[in-house]
């Protein structure tokens, strides 16, 4: 295991804030791209994260506009909405040696990622956590879990492996799969369901749980059967369990974006499983009505390509 990695992580916001700090604290070198404004922020008080978890405490990491310098790894930790206009941060050959790994939420950016840099420097990476910032520099994360999954090849996988370790020194829980999709499918097929309710009702898991019940249901089966499509097998029950077991008061990401009335990420998450469906000629009822009434409600434009 490498004694610290070089990493840059591209939007400090609750994911990335959080990775940045407790890599940080662990040993590794950091540098954050971000806007001026966020790295004027960060670069005068450091990167705070206020965690049960992990504990309160500061760090110092440094901030450019652009990666310019010699990375392990470049973590990706923009919203689906911000990805397209922050990657001018990382250009195509900055990566060099470096994996690229996403920490979006979706199924379609790996791909997306893989037609602008080196494929083989993207690695698929999966974040469980609910972390949120409170302000450029100050990272809250709420959650008794954080967990992160990486799919490696036989390309990369002394890299992966090396990223992952650094990770786990961290405190995270770290696991590295080779079934990629199968990796992006399971965080979809809780996420997509419990942002889509829970944006849908103005309410916590708990709330949606209680209130859509029916829908919770219905909606993970329609999940369930385009995974299936997509050759992923993606048990309803067991998906249900999982939701039960959230914490009655945790909110998603989407919700907390449409509360504060940021951009959502409809189209990564409802658009994505709408297209899937559309492809495999499956019907999804449910998942049409959320994602109409949200588009409706939120003004987001929904792609019908693939």
């Amino acid at each position: 295991m490498a004694d610290r990695l070089d990493v840059a992580v591209l939007g400090p916001g609750g994911v990335g804030g959080f990775l940045a700090a407790v890599l940080a604290r662990e040993g590794s070198s950091v540098v954050v791209l971000a806007s001026d404004h966020t790295s004027s922020a960060i670069g005068q008080g450091g990167l705070r994260l206020e965690s049960g978890r992990f504990g309160d405490f500061d760090v110092s990491v440094r901030t450019a506009a652009l990666l310019s310098e010699p990375i392990d790894a470049c973590l990706v930790t923009v919203k689906a909405t911000q990805l397209r206009d922050a990657l001018h941060r990382v250009a195509s050959d900055s990566i060099g040696q470096g994996l690229l790994v996403p920490f979006l939420n979706g199924l379609e950016h790996v791909d997306f990622l893989r037609s602008v840099y080196p494929p083989i420097s993207v690695v698929a990476a999966t974040i469980r956590i609910e972390a949120v910032k409170v302000k450029p520099g100050l990272i809250r994360q709420t959650s008794p879990f954080a967990s992160v999954e990486m799919a490696a090849s036989a390309e990369n996988r002394d890299r992966v492996e090396s990223i992952a370790a650094r990770l786990s020194a961290a405190g995270l829980d770290v696991r590295v799969r080779e079934d990629e999709l199968a990796m992006l499918w399971d965080k979809f097929a809780l996420l997509a369901p419990m942002a889509l309710l829970t944006t849908h009702e103005r309410a916590n898991v708990g709330g949606v749980r209680t209130k859509r019940r029916a829908d919770a249901v219905a909606l993970i089966g329609e999940v369930a059967a385009v995974a299936a499509a997509d050759g992923v097998h993606i048990d309803p029950a067991g998906m249900l369990r999982l939701m039960d077991s959230v914490p009655e008061t945790m909110e998603t990401s989407m919700q907390r974006d449409q509360a504060a009335g940021r951009p959502i990420e409809l189209d990564a998450l409802g658009g994505a499983l709408l297209r899937r469906a559309q492809k495999a000629r499956i019907a999804v009822p449910v998942a049409k009505r959320l994602v109409d009434d949200l588009r409706s409600r939120s003004g987001v434009v929904i792609s019908t390509g693939p």
